[in-house]
C-alpha cells in the first residue's frame, strides 16, 4: 500500500469549471482517497449537512479556530466568507491510511502547495473560456447578476496562476476531463 502520510491531492478551480463533478468522479473511482471536508462560514445549501459536506461555523467560532492555529490555511473568499482546511481534518484522513483530496480555491491551493511542496499534487481546472464559465453560472441558477460579475472576475483573476499548479485540465469535455484527472492521480499514487 503507498504510503499515505503527510500527502495531499489538491485540486483547484474558479467557480464553474466543473470542480466539484470531477472530485466526485475520482472519489468514486479511488478507494484509497478520501475527500478532506472545509471548514466555512456560509450558510448550508439544500441538502448540505454539517460535517459531510463541509464543517459550517459561525463567523465567531471560524475566528477562534483561527486563534487556535486550528487550520493548515484559510482565507476570506469573499466578504464575511471565511473558507478554511483544518489540521484535524487531514490527521483524521491520514490516521485512516488514506489520502486526503482537498477541493479548494485558488489561493486556499497556494497556501497548501507552499506548506507541502512535493507532498502534493495540484491540479488546475478551467473551463474552455470565461464566456463559457459565465454560461455555466448563469444556468445554475444560483447567481445574482452582482454574484455573477464578483464570480467572473474572481474566475479572471485565479485564472492567472494556472501556471504554479503541477498540472491543468481545461474541462471542455467532461469524460476526458475525469479521465485525466484519473491518470494524474494514478502517476501520483505510483510515485509516493
Amino acid at each position: 500500500m503507498t504510503n499515505t502520510q503527510g500527502k495531499i491531492i489538491v485540486v483547484t478551480a474558479p467557480s464553474g469549471s466543473g470542480k466539484t463533478t470531477l472530485v466526485k468522479q475520482l472519489l468514486a473511482a479511488t478507494s484509497n482517497i478520501t475527500f478532506s471536508i472545509s471548514a466555512c462560514t456560509r450558510k448550508p445549501r439544500a441538502g448540505e449537512v454539517h460535517g459531510v459536506d463541509y464543517y459550517f461555523f459561525s463567523e465567531d467560532e471560524f475566528r477562534n479556530l483561527i486563534d487556535q492555529d486550528a487550520f493548515i490555511e484559510w482565507e476570506m473568499v469573499y466578504a464575511g466568507k471565511y473558507y478554511g482546511t483544518l489540521k484535524s481534518e487531514l490527521q483524521r484522513i491520514w490516521d485512516n491510511g488514506q489520502l486526503p483530496l482537498v477541493d479548494i480555491d485558488v489561493m486556499g491551493a497556494l497556501n497548501i502547495m507552499n506548506k507541502y511542496h512535493n507532498q502534493c499534487l495540484t491540479v488546475f481546472i478551467q473551463a474552455p473560456s470565461i464566456e463559457e464559465l459565465r454560461n455555466r453560472l448563469i444556468n445554475r441558477g444560483t447567481e445574482t447578476p452582482e454574484s455573477l460579475n464578483e464570480r467572473v472576475k474572481k474566475a479572471e483573476f485565479e485564472q492567472s496562476y494556472s501556471g504554479q499548479f503541477n498540472k491543468i485540465i481545461v474541462n471542455d469535455n467532461l469524460d476526458k476531463a475525469a479521465e485525466e484527472l484519473k491518470a494524474m492521480v494514478a502517476e501520483f499514487l505510483e510515485n509516493s
